[in-house]
């Protein structure tokens, strides 16, 4: 089977293609804002721009042509509605043209299974950290549940406010990180923790405003330790309450070197394995919704077209998940 994928929640247009489970091509063309963050409108004019030619390349460079194609996934939530809006447009004229099956993608979701196929984890309690999105995440009972997220802004979100506020342009998160790299003095910050959830509009407030007092480097050090020993903390008691053994990281900020050497002392420490997802599944793209699209369809789930209208708020929890 054959599956193209279609990724454009945010400031990515991404087409994947997958032949059996396996990625044949993953292609992608970004938004980058002149200044600040994601500007709704303009990301999807991008997405419009270029949506022909993204999926043109991927076919071309897979060889793959439009007759052997056998269904289409796409990010049908959550993300910016704008943006969600020329992916299901897309995947819907496809599915329509070629006369074949639809299925709508949870985003959140697919960055879990891509997640778990690249690394082999098998049942991790998975961090999802993104631009717009935290949870801490575990399977059960035939879905994914989120045992503890942001209660404001989530940690990409805060990472690119700080970033902008030095005068980082946007992505702001390896930058950051090669700041905070170099930072030697810790500076105390707030540091909000309730349960397994976590809130990062005070820490980010008051990051902004001490950055006339102290260098950059350490600020961005400071921010980080904090910032990420929230994440660590959260996760460790879902790892304590579902009893699993291995963690996974997923979404952009999973890219984030010191991040990940948090979580794997913390996973080493409970007798645990930690893993990321490959750097190029870490960003949003369209292999993850294909390779996620054809698990659904192998399992007997596909999209209507009349139920294939956007879900910018779509839960993880939602999701049934019959392979779990």
């Amino acid at each position: 089977m054959i599956t193209v994928g279609i990724e454009s929640t945010a400031h990515t247009f991404g087409v994947g293609i997958v032949e059996d489970e396996e990625v044949v091509i993953n292609q992608k063309s970004m938004y980058r804002p002149e200044k600040g963050g994601i500007h709704p409108g303009k990301a999807s004019e991008h997405h419009y721009a270029n949506a022909v030619n993204t999926l043109k390349n991927a076919l071309n460079s897979s060889n793959v042509d439009k007759e052997e194609i056998d269904s289409i996934a796409f990010s049908q939530g959550p993300g910016i509605p704008q943006c969600l809006q020329i992916g299901g447009v897309t995947a819907r004229s496809l599915s329509e043209a070629l006369n074949i099956p639809l299925v709508g993608v949870n985003h959140c979701v697919s960055h879990i299974e891509i997640g778990k196929k690249e690394t082999g984890v098998r049942d991790p309690v998975t961090l999802y950290v993104a631009g717009g999105n935290s949870q801490v995440i575990g399977a059960a009972g035939g879905r994914y549940r989120v045992f503890g997220e942001t209660l404001d802004i989530a940690i990409g979100n805060a990472i690119d406010k700080v970033a902008r506020k030095i005068g980082i342009p946007h992505p702001g998160g390896p930058e950051l990180e090669k700041l905070a790299e170099k930072g030697e003095k810790f500076i105390e910050l707030p540091y909000v923790v309730k349960g397994m959830d976590f809130s990062y509009s005070g820490l980010v407030t008051k990051v902004q405003r001490l950055l006339e007092k102290h260098n950059k480097e350490d600020i961005c050090y400071s921010f980080q330790e904090h910032a990420f020993a929230m994440l660590v903390e959260a996760t460790e008691r879902a790892m304590a309450h579902t009893g699993k053994k291995e963690v996974l990281i997923t979404g952009g900020v999973a890219a984030n070197k010191r991040l990940n050497q948090m979580m794997e002392t913390m996973a080493e420490e409970r007798g645990a394995t930690s893993a990321k997802s490959p750097l190029k599944y870490c960003m949003d793209n369209g292999a993850m919704i294909a390779y996620t699209g054809q698990k659904m369809l192998e399992n007997g789930l596909k999209t209507d077209l009349k139920e294939s209208g956007i879900r910018p708020g779509w839960r993880t929890e939602q999701v049934n998940i019959p392979w779990l």
